[in-house]
């Protein structure tokens, strides 16, 4: 039978065991979500979550560990770091119209594999000192509120953008959990720090962080470049700007990610050039390049059709060029509706400089 000081020590153990396999913390949490479940009910309730209708499904499992895992008694809570630690890369990158944006996290190996891994030896390891145990293995693979439970193990605080910032560590990590049926201590709550700050909310190009904590996802370019699989909203087209795959803004903003460390995991290097890539270049990768640059990666989420849909707003988005406009006009036939609707309109919107241009010439 496991003592209360048995699972102190194993509890002691897993965190040491978890630092051994590159996570930079490791935490624990109980199940119990409440203070979080009018806040997810509210959020589903307005649409806030656009198409994303997982989000809604399977709601008594998210907000309750245990019924997503019977017999659920904590959760091992994890964070690595995946920082560049070259903001200023990502500034120049946003602010060169002729550059593709890629989300920071997206410029290696997709997390998903590399944290899974992990855990999985995490628990392999458990088991091999503590004996067989129910468990279980998240890394955005379930219905999991991740960011509350890392909060109530002690990994952060949510900030007013929504994701988990650490005090010592920034806000560039990834999560990952391991649900299991152990009666192990739990960890403090981490408090919140982020006072009356609001960049975060000033700097969202489209406005989506409508309220402190509060995501829109309908006007979120993650969501927008990654998530949604129709035509981006006309209206929120320029917003978008270069930014191809994701967004970073709300972090690269923070003061906290000040204290963010360059990550020194091999998978989480960039990939491909990536993080130096031009428009034209990457409009021009055929479907079959596209998935073998991409094998591997995040970016397979968005699949080739919403990647081409991605580059021609931004191309529309760039400094109008014989380069830009061949590049767009070379896809104007495509046989996917979708990329040729982003195409006209992207056209559309340099040959609208371009007039506006002459008209400024003739005075």
């Amino acid at each position: 039978m496991r003592t209360p000081d048995d699972m102190q020590a194993l509890a002691r153990a897993i965190k040491d065991w978890g630092s051994e396999l590159g996570f930079q913390q490791v935490g624990i949490a109980g199940t119990n979500l409440d203070r979080d479940v009018a806040h997810l009910r509210d959020w589903l309730a307005k649409g806030q979550h656009g198409t994303m209708d997982y989000m809604a499904r399977h709601g008594d499992k998210r907000e309750q560990p245990d019924r997503l895992v019977p017999g659920t008694l904590r959760v091992i809570s994890v964070r690595m770091d995946y920082g560049s630690g070259g903001d200023d890369e990502a500034w120049a990158a946003l602010a060169d119209g002729n550059r593709a944006y890629v989300a920071r996290y997206a410029l290696g190996r997709d997390y998903h594999k590399v944290l899974r891994k992990r855990l999985q030896r995490l628990a392999d390891r458990i088991a091999a000192e503590a004996g067989p145990f129910g468990y279980r293995v998240f890394v955005d693979s379930a219905p999991v509120l991740e960011r509350a439970l890392a909060r109530d193990a002690g990994l952060g605080w949510i900030g007013k953008h929504s994701c988990l910032i650490n005090r010592h560590g920034g806000s560039w990590f990834f999560l990952g959990e391991l649900f299991t049926d152990l009666p192990l201590p739990v960890d403090e709550p981490a408090s919140a720090h982020c006072g009356t700050c609001r960049r975060c909310i000033d700097i969202c190009p489209t406005g989506a962080i409508v309220a402190p904590y509060r995501v829109d996802a309908r006007r979120c370019i993650s969501y927008l470049t990654i998530e949604l699989r129709g035509a981006i909203p006309e209206q929120l087209r320029p917003l978008i700007g270069n930014r191809v795959f994701g967004c970073d803004d709300c972090q690269l903003i923070c003061p906290w990610n000040k204290f963010a460390v360059r990550s020194p995991e091999p998978d989480f290097r960039v990939r491909h050039g990536l993080d130096r890539a031009g428009l034209v270049e990457l409009f021009g990768w055929s479907e079959q390049e596209f998935l073998q640059r991409t094998e591997g990666s995040a970016i397979r989420r968005t699949g080739y059709e919403g990647w081409l849909r991605n580059l021609a707003v931004a191309l529309g988005n760039a400094p109008t060029s014989p380069e830009v406009l061949s590049a767009l006009a070379s896809r104007r036939d495509h046989p996917s509706e979708l990329v040729r609707e982003h195409v006209a309109w992207a056209l559309s919107r340099h040959h609208g400089a371009r007039k506006a241009a002459e008209v400024d010439e003739r005075g």
